[in-house]
């Protein structure tokens, strides 16, 4: 059996070396990045003779963006990756059920010419006019389903000894145009009040993991903004912030956010980096690239297409930092010009070690590295992050992914933990 530690443990600086874990958002796609969990999961357990040892047990600090937030919340507190996946499969349905045009269909004060019948099937024609433009004039589901799940596990404060290790929620304060990367380290600037005063904003210690993580899940289109308290008015009323999806940031992949939030003296973790100090493991939902082929079409899919790209830009930019500073025993061609920057030594020296997992859902891309062979169209029908019809398909390729791409080896024995005593 392996040593338990505590969260002053997990986040003791002196303590390392250090694991991170970073998750990305994704939706539904969440369900491909808990096959790689699985896989790592079974693995650590076999490695250290433990078949009850947890992720939140291995990793230091875990951080996600929307899908990846729920996921890095579930481990933090103490479920194992089965747990996580039954919760995915039974809620993947209740969250994108597309009630919300339906129901204000079904409000509409229809003239009673023809009778029910033809008002139905008015109704129904009604529907496939909006459906192309749906989440434009109002959020495209309702968020009760995962507001209500969100409650039953979450509904503590990121201060509370129920979370077993560090956890990040990354979100995007809209009201304000900055990323919010929310954090449980006691020793950070705005994890509680001055000793002594009494300010008038909230500690972090004080919100809501589900609340935070609402936020974090709050896709634009998808679902409506998450307001939550922020501090107080001289007046003495609540103020409110306003809360959407961390992925409409930089950090839909939160990697090279949660290693900023681990190494820069700001936020007060003060990890030291080094190729033997810090492991980040980052785990994508599955890439689609989002290309544009043609001028002809509505101008709002094209700004739709446009910010998808500019989020897979800066996912790019992510990898590209981190293979470039990292020592990576999984790394790959960023592109035919720069490589796979195993070469470069940013200061004569590989800062952190550095593992990223995910698949490409293109033709090519699945028939040279996985040997799936499908076509195009087939991959972009499972891309949709909305879609629970492909949770079982999603599981599959997972599972294949994950089988063929982690390997022990690229976990260097020193990262091991420590046996009792």
């Amino acid at each position: 059996m392996t040593h338990r530690r505590s969260l002053a443990e997990h986040l003791d600086p002196k303590a390392g070396p250090k694991r991170l874990l970073a998750l990305d958002g994704g939706g539904i796609r969440g369900i491909f990045t808990l096959q790689y969990l699985k896989r790592l999961e079974t693995m650590l357990r076999e490695r250290h003779g433990d078949p009850n040892l947890l992720l939140c047990d291995y990793f230091d600090l875990i951080g996600g963006t929307s899908t990846g937030s729920i996921i890095a919340a579930g481990l933090a507190i103490g479920k194992d990756v089965d747990f996580l996946i039954n919760q995915y499969e039974s809620l993947g349905y209740d969250i994108f059920k597309d009630e919300t045009w339906w129901e204000e269909l079904r409000s509409l004060p229809l003239p009673s010419l023809g009778g029910g019948a033809f008002r139905a099937a008015l109704k129904e024609s009604l529907a496939r006019l909006v459906s192309p433009v749906k989440g434009v004039f109002a959020p495209k589901f309702p968020k009760g389903p995962l507001e209500d799940e969100l409650a039953r596990h979450f509904r503590i404060p990121l201060g509370s000894d129920g979370l077993r290790t560090g956890l990040m929620i990354v979100s995007r304060r809209a009201d304000t145009g900055s990323p919010w990367a929310m954090h449980n380290n006691p020793r950070g600037k705005y994890y509680d009040w001055p000793e002594g005063t009494t300010p008038n904003w909230i500690p972090n210690k004080d919100y809501l993991v589900s609340d935070l993580i609402a936020a974090s899940a709050a896709a634009p289109t998808y679902f409506k903004p998450e307001e939550i308290t922020v501090g107080i008015k001289p007046d003495g009323s609540p103020k409110v912030g306003v809360f959407v999806d961390g992925g409409i940031s930089p950090f839909n992949n939160p990697a090279l956010q949660l290693l900023m939030l681990a190494t820069q003296s700001g936020y007060r973790f003060d990890w030291p980096m080094g190729e033997d100090n810090l492991l980040l493991v980052s785990v994508g939902t599955a890439f689609r690239p989002k290309l544009m082929t043609s001028s002809a079409g509505l101008p709002i899919k094209h700004a739709v297409t446009n910010l998808t790209a500019l989020m897979d830009d800066c996912d790019s930019l992510n990898r590209t930092i981190l293979q470039w500073l990292a020592h990576s025993p999984n790394s790959v061609a960023i592109d035919s010009e720069i490589g796979d920057l195993a070469p470069d030594r940013v200061g004569g020296k590989k800062h952190l070690t550095y593992l990223r997992y995910n698949v490409t859902l293109q033709e090519r891309w699945m028939k040279e590295e996985l040997a799936i062979e499908k076509d195009d169209s087939y991959w972009e029908a499972l891309s949709h992050m909305d879609q629970p019809d492909n949770l079982e398909v999603l599981a599959n390729l997972g599972q294949t992914a994950a089988t063929s791409q982690l390997r022990p080896e690229h976990f260097p024995a020193h990262f091991d933990l420590a046996a009792p005593g």
